[in-house]
């Protein structure tokens, strides 16, 4: 296990899971989010976004952390293990609502100056509110990544389904630390 993709919803774990694997293989976390929403929430254009992610996943070892199926076929056509988060969507929702509210009231940074606001947080609009979103994600995120599991053309990849913060300690636990070179 070198070349990971850490998939899941929002509030499912994603980003944790990934910065401490990258952790314990001695490998580059690479944040898609953090590669696709430039200043002001400006979105990177597509060509752009698979061209920077070709580039990270070139090497070696990496662990990708994201959904993002603009580069899914780049990123799963290298990696060798697809570690999927699927907390119950009470779980998720906890997650996201108290992040969500915390980042709003302490104006905490995302990714290139990018703040959640109010707006953010209060939007019913899927496009607009992360907590939306993960609301109406939940159920295709957990058919997306079924149906994935399952289909031959991905028999290369050995896939992880991670459903609570236990099984994802264990599994950590189970993977050795790397010494960085």
């Amino acid at each position: 296990m070198r070349r990971v993709s850490v998939v899941g919803n929002s509030g499912s774990g994603k980003s944790t899971m990934a910065e401490t694997l990258a952790s314990r293989l001695a490998v580059d976390h690479v944040e898609l989010d953090r590669l696709f929403h430039l200043p002001g929430w400006t979105e990177l254009p597509l060509d752009d976004f698979r061209r920077q992610v070709a580039d990270l996943i070139g090497t070696d070892g990496w662990v990708v952390d994201g959904n993002y199926l603009a580069v899914r076929d780049l990123v799963w056509a290298r990696a060798d293990t697809v570690v999927w988060m699927d907390p119950p969507r009470a779980v998720v929702m906890a997650r996201v609502i108290s992040r969500s509210l915390a980042r709003v009231l302490l104006q905490r940074e995302l990714w290139n100056g990018n703040r959640e606001g109010w707006r953010f947080l209060l939007s019913t609009d899927p496009a607009k509110s992360i907590i939306a979103w993960a609301w109406t994600q939940h159920r295709a995120y957990r058919d997306r990544y079924s149906a994935a599991m399952n289909d031959p053309a991905l028999a290369h990849l050995t896939f992880l389904r991670l459903r609570s913060a236990s099984d994802a300690e264990r599994w950590l636990a189970a993977v050795e630390k790397q010494p960085r070179s």
